[in-house]
């Protein structure tokens, strides 16, 4: 399984399935945006954004491979 990270520019990050936490789709993305995002909370910028950043992260999806 790879986790894929939508940013809001519209760019895709990858990662590998993390065998630290658990195999479901959630728990995979939740634990990827935490390590590299910050939850900011009111207001118009309310959300996900990049450490270090201001570019906002639109949310994850998790893909399988055929096979596996």
């Amino acid at each position: 399984m790879k986790i894929l990270i939508i940013l809001g520019t519209g760019a895709l990050l990858t990662f590998p399935m993390d065998e630290s936490v658990n195999p479901d789709c959630f728990s995979q993305g939740h634990a990827i945006l935490k390590k590299i995002s910050v939850y900011r909370e009111g207001g118009l910028n309310q959300g996900w954004v990049l450490n270090d950043s201001k570019v906002q992260v639109g949310g994850w999806y998790c893909h399988v491979s055929k096979g596996k």
